[in-house]
């Protein structure tokens, strides 16, 4: 007796393919990230840059997709993807901005700075707005954070410094940009114009 022949994917439409795989199937899940990662990897490399940066976008948003795939509601495959490859370039552009602030506040001297001035007042905020971030953060997350953002180690590097495995590095990683965006955004708002008149 003959086996039944595989399902050719390629053929199938989006929505059988986003259909099958919401009942877990992961070859229908390959097929969706054969047919739109190279894509999806375009339009966050257009607009950061950066390969690792644009790769680790994508690979986030299938994780996701694939995590989450039996209470997504998803009635559009392809304007999904890209709706969320564009919050994710977003949310990586503000999490830069906070590793920039930080750089930027690290490379000034406030002993030029009179103690009385606006400029001041603003970096005493960032600084205490960081400190304070950070120590919301757990050991490992503030450790993560650390090694990554302010002294620019890559994933793999870190992994190896911690001891933990590169996906736990990449969880403590986003966990920590999420809750240093929230701790320092009234301050970016207010103070990051501010910063730049400062020489």
């Amino acid at each position: 007796m003959k086996s039944a022949a595989l399902p050719n994917y390629s053929s199938w439409p989006d929505a059988a393919l986003l259909e099958a795989v919401q009942a877990s199937d992961e070859r229908a899940f390959a097929e969706i990230y054969k047919r739109y990662s190279y894509q999806l990897f375009t339009v966050a490399y257009g607009k950061l840059k950066s390969k690792e940066a644009a790769e680790e976008l994508v690979q986030d948003l299938f994780e996701n997709l694939w995590n989450k795939r039996s209470s997504a509601q998803i009635l559009q495959l392809s304007p999904y993807l890209f709706s969320a490859i564009r919050y994710r370039i977003i949310n990586y552009i503000k999490s830069e901005k906070v590793r920039t602030s930080y750089e930027l506040f690290c490379r000034l001297n406030l002993s030029d700075v009179d103690a009385g001035t606006e400029a001041t007042v603003a970096l005493n905020e960032l600084n205490e707005a960081l400190a304070a971030g950070m120590q919301n953060l757990s050991g490992k997350t503030q450790e993560v954070f650390r090694l990554s953002r302010l002294e620019q180690y890559t994933i793999p590097q870190i992994s190896v410094r911690v001891n933990l495995s590169e996906k736990t590095v990449e969880y403590h990683l986003r966990k920590s940009l999420k809750l240093m965006r929230s701790y320092l955004r009234n301050f970016l708002l207010t103070a990051w114009p501010l910063l730049f008149f400062i020489r």
